[in-house]
């Protein structure tokens, strides 16, 4: 048993120095910036490019995030359905209620609640990855154009109210036709500034949106797998409306 917690006081202190040394050396300062109309311009050449009407006229879409959590969004109706380990949500996303299964027998009380609010915080995170771009100017955001530590210029959107971590800070890294090639984070729900992930591998939807299917940076990759989108539940692989009664 001493050597036991003797090991586990090791791994303790190895995870702390490692996560100190990665905050000294890899922890880049947010960029300061003051919002502005040119910000507006870019944030409109990457809605262009990334189609954000036709994202908001997509009805239906199912996706899986990082091979752990499924989702079904009926955005028509914002719902959604969201799976994890042995429980499924079906979620009223505006209002935050819904019903609540666990190894496929729902739960209620306490037990129902806290699984409809992990379920709304999986999704405002996993839609976001989903298609962040599209949410550029969303209620609540500031956008500017800064200049990053290596020079590149990017765009800079900041989320000061909404979602279930408001001031978070995105930089977008664009290609010359607005199409986003990476961000890089500030977020409190990360230690570590200026973190980057790309955007790769593109797919494009029935209705004309373009979605990232890969997210990598150097620690850890996020892919986005099994993306189907249409107008009915039929489009997606279901034979019959799942929100019925919610």
């Amino acid at each position: 048993m001493k050597l036991l917690l003797k090991i586990l006081g090791g791994l303790f202190l190895l995870l702390v120095i490692a996560a100190i040394a990665i905050r000294l050396f890899v922890h880049e300062a947010e960029p300061v910036s003051t919002p502005s109309s040119a910000a507006d311009v870019l944030t409109e050449k990457m809605f262009k490019a990334i189609d954000k009407p036709a994202w908001d006229s997509t009805a239906i879409i199912s996706w899986n995030f990082g091979g752990r959590n499924k989702h079904l969004w009926d955005k028509t109706r914002h719902l959604g359905q969201v799976e994890w380990g042995s429980n499924k949500v079906l979620l009223n996303i505006q209002d935050i209620t819904g019903k609540a299964f666990e190894n496929g027998t729902e739960v209620t009380g306490e037990a129902a609640q806290a699984l409809i609010k992990t379920a709304w915080d999986h999704f405002n995170n996993d839609s976001f990855w989903l298609n962040a771009p599209a949410k550029a100017m969303d209620g609540g955001t500031v956008r500017s154009i800064v200049k990053l530590g290596d020079g590149r210029e990017g765009l800079k959107v900041q989320y000061t109210s909404g979602g279930t971590t408001p001031g978070d800070s995105y930089v977008w890294i664009l290609d010359e036709s607005g199409l986003p090639t990476s961000y890089k984070m500030w977020v409190k729900v990360i230690p570590v500034g200026g973190l980057e992930f790309g955007w790769s591998d593109y797919t494009t939807l029935y209705s004309g949106a373009k979605i990232s299917q890969m997210h990598k940076s150097n620690i850890f990759d996020l892919p986005i797998t099994e993306i189907k989108a249409g107008k009915t539940f039929a489009d997606v692989g279901l034979s019959a409306d799942p929100f019925i009664g919610i």
